[in-house]
């Protein structure tokens, strides 16, 4: 079935535990060892940087770095940036200079790449920096001029990234470049339909495959030396001005594609129709909040897709209320044969069995998950955020059985949105978000 992230040593990346958003190409947010949070206290070192935080990714040992954008929605142009930090302090040790986004807001996504740099996309611009000091060794303006989402190395080294379009905004545009000099590689490909989320991809004895999910279809496309072909593989998970939204991020996990939709919520839509991305004056009316009713009638959903058979797709509404919606895609964990799933919108995160023909709810929870999560298998842990009643975010960890709640930590966070939670060496993870920063281990 389909390999695991946390198992395989990917050629493309620096030999690191986590050197790529969700710690792998197939996203499956799977951390090796054990956290042991009932065994522990939480301790928190947390920073308020005002940045807009969006992933830290590891390079050798100690050698940790965080990427982001500024959210200059209005006011002087935005940039984004890199720093290497302290694994403790959380401190930056060295900080790239600002770096042109094009002037599009939006969360972009670092890498630690197989030749020893640290590349990163964001807005419209892509760039190579030095692991040491951050400065810039080659900077690439992308083919389409929209906010980039993920950044993906190949098994040949090569890089992929995509730009990102709503529904009625025309074809993703995806781009394969060169890790040294970030040249192009190959004719950027354009999707027949637009992309919300962000690509995955997974290494086949046929090549690699590469995974996008698109306003109704889900595509896979096949890398073949300098070549991209889409595949005949095309599920339909929803149809034109449905009463479900886009999915975010597909995971590769147990032979299967898994989704949410709902995802393009009345924020992602003020970010998205405007040019550039994300550049517009606020006014009341048009704060950005996630927590905003959805523009659609139907419950959350969670989607099971076979990545042999396009026909075969299996949906589960785990809340039932109508207006679900969710900024963070769902993971699954086949050592458990569960799959975790939530609805930011109305509330609640839930567990669903996936072992049998259908997938059966087992457990739910009262938590308001929005982010990236994370899971240690080996302990059966699950790592999300619960935005509370109060406008705090908390990190809580549930026994992914179970449902159980093991723990909770405050990180002090005013502010929760769609970022990345990275699993740190010793028990400890590293929590992003707009304006704050936090690292939380357990001892």
């Amino acid at each position: 079935m389909t390999a695991l992230d946390r198992s395989e040593r990917h050629p493309g990346y620096w030999p690191s535990p986590w050197p790529v958003e969700c710690g792998g190409n197939r996203r499956q947010k799977s951390a090796p060892g054990r956290l042991d949070a009932a065994s522990g206290t939480a301790a928190v070192t947390s920073v308020r940087n005002d940045r807009w935080n969006v992933m830290v990714v590891r390079r050798d040992p100690g050698q940790w770095y965080l990427g982001g954008t500024m959210a200059a929605f209005s006011g002087p142009p935005p940039f984004g940036w890199v720093q290497r930090i302290d694994g403790e302090s959380l401190q930056p040790l060295a900080a790239s200079p600002e770096l042109p986004c094009g002037e599009h807001v939006w969360c972009g996504a670092i890498l630690a790449h197989a030749n020893g740099s640290i590349i990163g996309v964001n807005g419209s611009y892509v760039h190579r920096l030095d692991p040491e000091d951050c400065s810039v060794l080659a900077e690439r303006r992308l083919p389409a001029d929209r906010s980039h989402n993920g950044l993906l190395a190949l098994s040949d080294g090569t890089l992929i990234t995509k730009d990102l379009r709503l529904e009625g905004q025309g074809g993703t545009t995806i781009s394969r470049l060169d890790p040294n000099t970030l040249e192009p590689v190959g004719d950027p490909l354009v999707l027949p339909e637009g992309s919300m989320g962000r690509i995955a991809a997974d290494r086949t004895p046929a090549g690699d495959h590469v995974y996008v999910p698109g306003t109704e279809h889900l595509w896979r496309l096949v890398v073949d030396g300098d070549a991209m072909t889409v595949d005949e593989w095309r599920p339909r998970y929803r149809n034109p001005h449905d009463r479900y939204g886009l999915a975010w991020d597909a995971c590769l996990s147990d032979g299967q594609v898994w989704i949410m939709d709902c995802g393009d919520l009345p924020s992602i839509r003020m970010i998205h129709t405007t040019e550039p991305n994300g550049r517009w004056a606020v006014s009341p009316g048009r704060e950005l909040s996630w927590r905003r009713p959805a523009p659609w009638d139907g419950a959350q959903r969670l989607l099971r897709v076979s990545l042999d058979d396009a026909d075969r797709l299996d949906a589960v509404e785990p809340f039932g209320i109508p207006g679900g919606g969710i900024i963070a895609p769902p993971l699954h964990v086949p050592e458990a044969q569960m799959a975790i799933a939530w609805d930011s919108v109305n509330g609640g995160l839930a567990g669903v069995r996936t072992g049998g023909d259908e997938l059966e709810v087992a457990w739910q929870l009262d938590v308001r998950a929005s982010m990236q999560p994370l899971v240690y298998p080996d302990s059966g842990e699950l790592v999300i955020n619960d935005f509370t009643e109060d406008g705090y975010d908390d990190l809580v960890v549930v026994d992914v059985a179970s449902g159980e709640l093991i723990d909770r930590v405050a990180t002090g966070s005013r502010i929760a949105n769609g970022m990345f939670l990275t699993a740190g060496d010793d028990r400890d993870v590293f929590y992003c978000t707009t304006t704050t920063l936090a690292r939380v281990s357990w001892r």
